[in-house]
Parts: structure tokens; sequence; C-alpha cells
């Protein structure tokens, strides 16, 4: 580690130790192996989505080709933690670089902002789809079902970077140990020389626009949604409905409900053991349980992954 020492308690670190999951030799072979199997499973579940969609021409609709470029990002998502996770647990040092650092912590964030905004477009979709059934078609054209998938990829890119440069020029001090799998802003603020309020306000204001902005939005579309549907004569309808929307809404409450809890309440609140959980619960469960539940709930999809893998 190159070190250039300013006063006596005060250096620039060139590098971090990602701590992880303390454990035994054994346990670490063990958690490598565990996190190996549910990576590829969430690989291939993600992939067999994107497959169904471009394969089954029943399928090239705006839902669902938004549904395969939300899998395309889960697949990116998991993929800026895991493998580096899955470096550290097989090494004695566990040391990442710093551009290293910074890099996974622009990529792990922007990937999870560009997730916010599709979930929301999708929740718009869906009322756009219950609520304005008759102008569906020529309202959620290709063209603008295209122009969403560019825009929520280029927004979630742009909405982090000047906080994380900044970040990266600040002077960190002591102890290069992060006590986390990643490179968070809560554990990297805490190794600066010196506290920076202003910095961790306005990472919070960012954090809260991103997080509620799109959940009103998708609140917005279901309580419209919700209300279209309690109207609905039929109860076949209703269910047809409510089973439409089930896998989405069930997708939100996972992803916000865990990024809620550990971003927007005071950092210095968490235990370091509940930060990993919940930030392990977010970026890798939820990637992988969500072609679970797009493909259990929705008959299409169904069928579709039946005849890709040939059941």
């Amino acid at each position: 580690m190159k070190v250039s020492s300013t006063t006596n308690t005060s250096s620039t670190v060139s590098g971090f130790i990602l701590l992880g999951f303390p454990c035994s030799r054994e346990g670490q072979l063990l958690l490598f192996g565990l996190f190996s199997v549910l990576y590829l499973l969430t690989l291939m579940g993600n992939g067999s989505i994107i497959c169904a969609v471009c394969w089954d021409q029943r399928l090239h609709t705006p839902m669902y080709i938004l549904l395969a470029n939300f899998s395309f990002l889960e697949i990116w998502y998991v993929t800026s933690t895991v493998p580096n996770m899955l470096a550290n647990f097989l090494s004695d040092t566990k040391v990442i670089s710093f551009s290293g650092c910074f890099l996974q912590f622009y990529f792990f964030f922007s990937l999870g902002s560009t997730e916010c905004f599709f979930l929301a477009i999708m929740a718009f979709d869906r009322y756009l789809a219950i609520c304005r059934p008759l102008h569906y078609p020529t309202i959620m054209t290709g063209r603008l079902c295209a122009s969403f998938v560019v825009s929520c990829w280029v927004l979630g890119f742009l909405w982090f970077p000047v906080p994380i440069i900044v970040i990266s020029q600040m002077s960190f001090c002591g102890s290069r140990i992060i006590d986390h799998f990643l490179c968070d802003p809560g554990p990297l603020l805490a190794l600066t020389c010196a506290r920076a309020p202003v910095m961790e306000f306005f990472w919070l204001i960012l954090s809260s626009l991103l997080l509620f902005i799109p959940f009103f939005c998708i609140m917005g579309s279901y309580t419209l949604v919700l209300r279209a549907v309690l109207r609905a004569p039929s109860a076949a309808g209703r269910r047809k409905a409510f089973s439409t929307c089930g896998s989405h809404l069930a997708v939100v409450s996972l992803f916000y409900g865990s990024v809620m809890v550990m971003y927007l309440s005071p950092t210095s609140e968490h235990e370091s053991g509940m930060q990993k959980m919940v930030t392990l619960f977010y970026s890798v469960g939820t990637p992988l349980i969500n072609p679970v539940i797009y493909s259990l709930r929705n008959k299409d999809m169904k069928c579709a992954l039946q005849k890709f893998l040939g059941i």
C-alpha cells in the first residue's frame, strides 16, 4: 500500500480491505460454494427470461420487453458485487484497489438507481394496460418503450457520479478496513480523516429523491389500477388484473422494503452484521428471486419458459 503522510494521524490510502464475512478457512470455502451456486442460478434465471422473451413472438410486447431489460439489468447488478465477493472468499488479503473500490461503488449504485426507474416504468406500463386498455397500443408504442428503457439507463448512471467523485477525492485516515463485502458509502465515509456532514446530507438527499420519486410514481400507478380493478364488473377480470400486477408488486415490495431500511435511516444506527444482511438481500437475494416470481405468477411467461427449456 502506498501511503502519503499528511499529518501524524492522516494518510491517503491506495487500497482498502473488504472484510466481508470473517470466519474460518473452511467457512470461507463453504460460502464460496454457496454464493457461486446462487450467482449461477441468478444468471440462469434472468438469462432464461431474456431468451424466452426473444424467442417467443407472443412476448414481443412492451410489458415483456421491459421485463427482459429488467432481467438484463439484474444480471449486471449482481455481477457488480458477487464476483469480487467470491474472489475475496479465496483471498488471504481481501484487498481491493482504490480505483476498483470506487468503480464498484459507482456501478453498484448506478445499477441500483436504474432498477428504481425500471420499476416505476413497469408500474406505469401496467397502469396504461389496465386503466386505458383501448388506448394502450397507441400510447405504449415500441418507440416509447425504447425511449423509456434508454432513459432509465441514462438517468441511473447520471444520478450518483458527482457525489462518488467528491468522496473519492477525500482523504482517508488510519485503518483501511471496510467491514462490508462491498464499497458502501457508510463505511467509506467512516474512514475519512474528518467528518463531512455536507457530503452526508447531500448523499441522503440524493438517495431519498432516488427512492421516493419512483416509489410515489409506483404507488400512484397502482392506486389508479386498484380503483379501476375494483370497478371491474366481473370477478374474472379482477383476478386477471391482480395476477398481472401481483408479480411486479412483489418485486417492488422486496426491493424497496430492504433498500429503504438500509439507506433512509442513519447508517450509524445499523450494526455491521445487519448492514451486510440487508445489503445481501437486495443485491443478491432479489435478483435471484425475481425470475421465480415472474415465471410462477405469469402464465404466458411460464409457458414460454417451458417451451424454451423443452419441459
